[in-house]
């Protein structure tokens, strides 16, 4: 059963990678005060400007929109005409603070984990169920405390002034990634949920004017637009029958719109108010040469030094002239540029910025069910806004900083692993077979190749004398392990 054999692979590459699969008594005992707590902290009727400054905003046309079965909820959006012109953007964060208390066992937990891991057969939530797809969730249908962004972006998709607050929000309706773009892009009807609330066809319309503002100048600035091929293992019952590769949509990309602006409004109000924060960065990429090899291999240049602008204008070429192959170099770019990494700026400092997004100021803060960095940024927000002092020393965050980093980079691990395991279920009958494939990396501890058809990444363990991410090759699928997922290759 290729189900239940991934869920094995799953537990044990927790174990190999240094995480925790499980929550342990401490943590389930934990939960259980914390739901006796959650009576006198769960929202009820509430008015304006109450003592401990929660705001009532339940009546805006809140909503979601996320992946089809996704029920831990960090975020909702709402957009309003501003007073002096442009748009009034609300983002309302799951306020996982007031239920997780630091230095508890729940804390502990995913202070270890640093995030929620999902795999094909089995997803490991940074807390637990019960907190996570419940409690701290933003549910549809139920009354909850938020941490607001409030923002306005004027007509060219310059974000203002924010501020932030704590309110009560309440989910109107529960969205899907899929169904709305579909309806955004004129190829199907409003889903259900959508039409169920009136008026909330112009709110999601508006909402989506503004994140093309947004990125429309972000781009301008120099941010990478990439388009790359996710591939998610199909069952049919328990058996894995194919790779369905999933793309960003219009959906996606206004939350991720939307997100970003949050995060960068969030940096700036800690800078603003004298605290240390922990940024989210992509630095300056080593391997620019390389990438200056690739553009001139089809027919482009770019300048011999790192260049944001330039290469943001060199993908909008090749988009236009190779859709089809876009993806691919995406991939290469995205392995050439490194990966992200989380750093502490201090007060004063100006740090390296994000360079595949072209800002300076950009913090994770809008997925505190989902990722301790963010969890850690709210509880700075709310001791800056509340006067407080940092809850957190410089040394305790660029301590947080380096294990969170590294803590999601063995998450990457695992998920890989359980999702090569599952390309070796749906590979190992066609041994021998050879296929079209693209250098994905190059380095002295190997090479690898992503298929095309199906979009399967394995190592090249013979013929990779020579190559270079970006390198397109026939090979032969040489061997299969399900349980380590390993996927090998010889050049054809």
């Amino acid at each position: 059963m290729h189900r239940e054999i991934l869920r094995g692979v799953a537990r044990q590459a927790m174990h190999d990678y240094g995480l925790l699969p499980d929550f342990g008594p401490d943590v389930q005992a934990e939960v259980k005060r914390v739901e006796r707590k959650a009576a006198p902290h769960s929202p009820g009727p509430r008015a304006p400007g109450d003592a401990d400054g929660v705001r009532d905003l339940r009546a805006l046309p809140w909503c979601s929109i996320d992946n089809d079965d996704s029920l831990d909820l960090d975020q909702l959006a709402v957009a309003q005409p501003a007073n002096h012109g442009g748009t009034r953007i609300l983002v309302a964060i799951a306020d996982v603070d007031a239920l997780v208390t630091p230095g508890g066992a729940i804390d502990a937990h995913a202070g270890h984990n640093t995030t929620s891991v999902y795999t094909p057969a089995l997803v490991f939530p940074m807390l637990p169920e019960r907190l996570s797809t419940d409690l701290t969730s933003l549910t549809f249908g139920e009354d909850r405390r938020a941490m607001v962004v409030d923002m306005v972006v004027d007509e060219d998709g310059a974000v203002g002034d924010a501020e932030v607050y704590r309110a009560l929000v309440h989910n109107h309706a529960k969205l899907a990634y899929n169904s709305v773009a579909a309806w955004l892009d004129g190829e199907a009807p409003p889903p259900d949920a959508l039409a169920a609330v009136e008026g909330l066809d112009r709110q999601i319309r508006l909402q989506d004017r503004v994140a093309h503002a947004l990125r429309r100048l972000r781009q301008e600035r120099g941010a990478l637009e990439f388009q790359t091929i996710e591939a998610r293992p199909v069952f049919d019952g328990d058996q894995v029958k194919d790779l369905r590769a999933e793309r960003d949509n219009r959906a996606r990309d206004l939350i991720e719109d939307f997100m970003l602006a949050a995060n960068g409004a969030t940096a700036r109000l800690l800078e603003a108010k004298r605290f240390p924060s922990i940024r989210r960065i992509v630095r300056s990429p080593e391997r620019w040469d390389r990438i200056e090899e690739l553009a001139a291999s089809l027919g482009d240049r770019l300048p011999p030094d790192a260049d944001a602008l330039a290469l943001a204008a060199f993908l909008v070429r090749r988009r236009a002239a190779d859709p089809t192959r876009f993806p691919d170099l995406s991939l290469a770019v995205i392995k050439l540029l490194g990966a992200g990494e989380y750093v502490v700026e201090r007060v004063g400092e100006d740090g390296p910025g994000h360079f595949g997004l072209a800002v300076k100021d950009y913090t994770h803060s809008t997925a505190p069910n989902r990722r301790f960095p963010d969890l850690v940024t709210q509880r700075l927000l709310k001791a800056a806004i509340d006067g407080d002092q940092a809850p957190y020393s410089e040394r305790q965050l660029e301590s947080l900083a380096t294990h969170c980093t590294e803590m999601e980079d063995q998450a990457h691990k695992v998920e890989r692993r359980v999702k090569k395991a599952a390309a070796a279920l749906l590979l190992e009958g066609r041994l021998g077979q050879v296929f079209d494939g693209i250098v994905t990396g190059a380095a002295r501890k190997g090479t690898w190749v992503r298929l095309f058809h199906p979009p399967i990444e394995g190592r090249l363990e013979r013929g990779f004398e020579g190559v270079d991410v970006g390198d397109r090759l026939r090979v032969r699928l040489i061997h299969t392990d399900v349980q380590q997922g390993y996927i090998d290759f010889a050049r054809a």
